[in-house]
């Protein structure tokens, strides 16, 4: 690739790092027609020195997460089209394959399959131990009970990918200037106005961050807390090994090798060879594998978490010292580290899987370094409060191609896209994270947790449990402890899932609680179906202090929030509005309650919870100087007391009138329960009688104690969020995240009822065209299953037959219908009530039924 020799003076766009992310994603930006683009780094290039300078580069595509594989299949489609400078196809086709050693990993290998059916990864197959032998002559077959064969995974070079996209990204207009490290962002009234370098300044509209291990340090020069955390793992590429002796292949004619060698020595000469048959993971004990030539390569994640201290980092050393690796730790290879793995070392797992191996000497070997994020998923998107300031972190070569393109499309048309279609990231975005993540206590030790977790069966509801924990308490919390509340971390928040005070509910409920199967019943207690049908048969009482929370005020708040929300806002002081609001694509940003609580003062209200800061991001970047948002989330406890005598027990607590006529559906009112000041809603997500109540935080504990106190002759019961969730899906509400999200626009979502098409605002043009029928690709769908002592889990393929026709998004079991209720998207003409589908879910297929929504009315 030719480089710039000199820095230029401006540019409209600069990208700090050249590593597998930058180049990316100056490629994308180029092609959507961008031309001003500039892209710095401190290391030579393509060789940056970064981690895609010493990573091994495989591929395997599929995870739960729907996004890192869709990331993965478009990365894979993208290098499959770059030529190398040699003039060969960048990626190496190889195919994956993933052995079980136990009965445990057997069973996440059959869910391998199913995710890979859900999120479109041709051809996914199960291997019996002879087949993969076939495939691996040098696996020994009798230490594996299987394995998941991915026929369309491989390995790319991240250093031959970096020079391909940036050729093009250089024929394209861009300009790429290496040996230069960035100091600085000036950033002045909160917008980008340069980048500070160590060879001058450049004038900019627009930084992207795409430095990785090196973020967080950038970051806090600028007051912006990213929780990025570097982390290293090992590699080692062994000696010629006599089995794979006709494999010897000499690389150093090619055009890179000697730009790769002076970065990373000897090793290029292994490194830059691609694998000659299907790259290999054993998960049980925290391992990869891929040939170099007549060389394996043994990748290890099986030892304790190493998170060094980004201050501690430096940059890359013009000498030739890498800044992404450090020294090779030969006790991390050869004792069990691992706090999960404690029965045998990495190498001799290694030696066991393949005994080739065995005794074989260790040419090269490093501990390489990798970014993680606390849930794991990449830091993407523009920065509130920054205008012009983006990032694109916490990505691997894997998923690289994905982050590049739909950041390109976010930052060039305003929404993320991949290929044709609307990719959600709400769970991959930069504004995602609350306060207290940002501390360096918080990213390491959850940095710690991602690497530990990173090769472990990891079931949907985990959540940590031995670091930073009990970070923020509603002001019920100690009441929740004393009624034996299960706690889990949401967002920070000690939320209750279910409270073993409830055990005795079982006696009156337990016949129509269906046991569940070992995977399905993990996280779960029988009592959250207690706690669901005491709420629809009597009366409940729900925390839902973490549910975000936002004030809109100012003489144009009106006029502000008609244009943020599909629905008619035209309110009067005291009137509830369910609403939607959508980005300029149609795809629904959020789904929010909407209560004018004065002349010019609104609350907003979301079930966001854990990616709800993004929707307060959202309202905040729309909003006009003459308004102000303010997330008010942490101000008021909240809590609703709801069910068929919710009425009784509020009215012995409040001299207020609770009846229809005095306190209409969707209207509120602010008065006092007791001593408390309250606001309260009529609303109620179990979709029963409640009212919502909402007080200054420091009232909160008392005012759960004066309504606890007033329901004990009703039998007032607590109730946490496993309950929730079962009463709200039954009732066919939406949850943001799950079953709703801006991949769905609001008439394939079934919310064309919360738009009015008479009003302005942001998406309309989208989705008016959805309401002629037009951009209805899926539509929503109601299923239960025929059996109804089964529940299932979400992102398990819908079947017709062979054919994949869609994908759960939520699923609950339906303790007052009696059945499992699945919320999907499918094509218009399976989302007709009737219509029989199947599930295929741990491996079995399960008949389905569409239904007609709602199950409750």
């Amino acid at each position: 690739m030719e480089s710039a020799t000199s820095l230029p003076a401006e540019a409209d766009t600069v990208i700090v790092g050249a590593g597998i992310v930058g180049c990316n994603l100056a490629y994308q930006l180029s092609e959507l027609g961008r031309e001003d683009i500039v892209v710095v780094d401190q290391g030579p290039m393509p060789t940056t020195g970064g981690s895609s300078t010493h990573a091994p580069g495989i591929m395997f595509q599929t995870t739960e997460h729907k996004i890192l594989t869709k990331f993965a299949g478009y990365s894979r489609e993208l290098y499959s089209e770059l030529e190398g400078l040699d003039g060969e196809q960048a990626y190496n086709k190889t195919g994956g394959i993933e052995v079980a050693r136990s009965d445990e990993r057997m069973d996440y290998l059959r869910r391998r399959v199913e995710w890979a059916k859900s999120w479109d990864i041709p051809d996914p197959q199960l291997l019996s131990p002879d087949e993969v032998e076939e495939k691996l002559p040098l696996v020994d077959g009798d230490q594996i009970q299987g394995g998941y064969f991915s026929p369309s995974d491989g390995q790319v070079s991240g250093v031959v990918a970096c020079d391909a996209l940036a050729r093009k990204a250089i024929d394209n207009g861009a300009t790429f200037v290496p040996h230069t490290r960035t100091e600085d962002i000036e950033i002045t009234d909160g917008e980008v106005r340069e980048v500070v370098t160590e060879n001058g300044t450049i004038a900019c509209n627009e930084v992207v961050v795409a430095t990785n291990i090196w973020a967080r340090q950038l970051g806090e020069k600028i007051g912006v807390h990213l929780p990025i955390a570097p982390v290293e793992h090992q590699y080692t590429m062994t000696e010629s090994l006599e089995e794979l002796s006709d494999n010897q292949v000499d690389i150093t004619d090619h055009p890179l090798f000697e730009n790769y060698q002076n970065v990373s020595g000897e090793k290029a000469k292994r490194l830059l060879v691609g694998p000659d048959r299907p790259i290999l993971r054993d998960q049980d004990n925290a391992m990869y594998f891929r040939t170099h030539g007549d060389a394996y390569g043994i990748g290890s994640y099986n030892h304790e978490s190493i998170v060094p201290d980004p201050r501690e980092l430096g940059g890359n050393d013009p000498d030739g010292e890498q800044g992404s690796v450090h020294e090779f730790t030969e006790y991390h290879m050869n004792n069990a580290t691992h706090p999960d793995r404690q029965e045998k070392a990495p190498r001799q797992a290694s030696n066991e899987l393949l005994p080739a191996t065995d005794g074989a000497d260790l040419e090269f070997k490093y501990n390489g370094m990798y970014s993680t994020a606390p849930n794991g998923l990449p830091v993407l998107g523009p920065v509130e409060g920054y205008n012009g300031l983006w990032t694109a972190l916490g990505s691997w070569v894997t998923h690289a191609g994905g982050v590049g393109k739909s950041l390109a499309e976010w930052m060039e048309n305003g929404v993320p896209r991949l290929g044709d279609e609307r990719i959600d990231l709400a769970h991959a975005d930069v504004n995602r994270f609350d306060e207290h993540e940002g501390s360096w206590d918080f990213t390491r030790d959850l940095g710690a947790e991602e690497y530990r977790m990173i090769y472990s069966i990891v079931h949907p509801k985990w959540v940590w449990t031995d670091h930073q924990r009990d970070i923020r308490r509603t002001p019920m919390y100690h009441s929740h402890k004393e009624l034996g509340a299960e706690l889990w971390a949401e967002a920070g928040w000690e939320e209750p899932q279910w409270f073993e005070s409830n055990a005795d509910l079982l006696s009156k409920y337990g016949d129509r609680i269906p046991e569940r199967g070992e995977w399905a019943g993990k996280y779960w207690s029988p009592i959250e179906g207690a706690e669901t049908l005491n709420v629809r048969e009597n009366v409940g009482l729900h925390d839902m202090t973490s549910f975000n929370k936002m004030e809109v005020v100012g003489k144009e708040s009106g006029e502000f929030l008609q244009y943020l929300c599909t629905n008619d806002m035209d309110l009067d002081v005291g009137d509830v509005r369910y609403t939607l609001m959508c980005n300029e694509s149609g795809g629904v940003r959020a789904d929010i309650t909407v209560t004018r609580t004065d002349e010019d003062r609104y609350l907003l209200l979301t079930t966001g919870r854990e990616v709800g800061t993004n929707h307060v991001a959202w309202v905040r970047e729309q909003s006009p100087e003459d308004v102000v948002v303010n997330d008010v989330t942490s101000s008021y406890a909240a809590m609703v007391c709801t069910g068929p005598n919710a009425r009784k027990v509020l009215s012995k607590v409040t001299d207020v009138d609770l009846s229809d006529d005095a306190f209409p559906f969707f209207t509120s009112q602010e008065f006092y329960v007791n001593n408390i000041p309250v606001t309260a809603l009529r609303v109620s997500y179990a979709g029963e009688l409640g009212w919502e109540l909402y007080t200054p935080s420091e009232y909160g504990e008392r005012l759960w104690e004066h309504i606890m106190e007033a329901g004990e002759e009703y039998d007032i019961r607590p109730y946490g969020n496993g309950a929730l969730n079962a009463l709200r899906i039954e009732k066919g509400f939406r949850l943001w995240g799950e079953d709703l999200h801006t991949e769905h626009n609001p008439y394939e979502a079934g919310l064309g009822w919360a738009v009015d098409l008479e009003t302005d605002f942001i998406g309309k043009e989208a989705v008016a065209a959805a309401a002629d029928g037009d951009n209805i690709e899926h539509k929503v769908a109601c299923l239960t299953l025929d059996d109804e002592d089964v529940t299932v889990l979400s992102h398990r393929p819908v079947l017709d037959g062979d054919e994949t026709i869609g994908y759960i998004h939520s699923a609950e079991y339906g303790y007052t219908i009696g059945a499992c209720v699945v919320y999907t998207y499918l094509p218009p003409e399976y989302a007709e009530p009737g219509t029989e589908v199947e599930i295929l879910y741990e491996g079995t297929r399960y008949d389905a039924t569409v239904r007609e929504e709602p199950l409750l009315e």
